[in-house]
């Protein structure tokens, strides 16, 4: 995810952390695995955030960056990327991620996007059975 690099590149550099280029790398080059990329970016940049600064503004315009990127990566990039991947309209993708993770936990999560694709292909060839039989003429 190279835009989420950049946002968190220039999001740390504006915030005025020392470590901004190899720690937003970082981050936005794993968000790909789930919650191991944000998380281990987040720690890293609170941590660089507490040995720079000794004060709450420095710390709490990290997490602010970090904050952004989250909603953006969850309620912008992953819906649209994912969801025209494999044919689902963002909402579509939203709704199943958080009701497979309300339903199923941090499993439901994982799961919700490779099930909700299957039921899709279901779903169509059932159509697709119902339009060409007598039932629908």
């Amino acid at each position: 995810m190279g835009v989420l690099a950049v946002y968190y590149v220039v999001g740390l550099t504006l915030a005025g952390l020392q470590f901004a280029l190899p720690i937003g790398i970082l981050t936005g080059l794993l968000v790909f695995i789930p919650y191991v990329g944000f998380g281990l970016g987040l720690i890293l940049g609170v941590l660089a955030a507490l040995l720079q600064w000794s004060g709450w503004p420095g710390f709490m315009a990290v997490l602010t960056v970090y904050g952004i990127g989250q909603l953006l990566e969850n309620y912008v990039l992953v819906p649209f990327l994912v969801g025209d991947r494999i044919g689902l309209h963002p909402l579509a993708v939203i709704f199943a991620l958080l009701a497979f993770g309300e339903l199923f936990g941090f499993a439901g999560v994982l799961l919700a996007l490779p099930v909700s694709a299957a039921l899709l292909v279901g779903l169509r060839h059932l159509r697709t059975t119902y339009i060409d039989s007598d039932l629908y003429r």
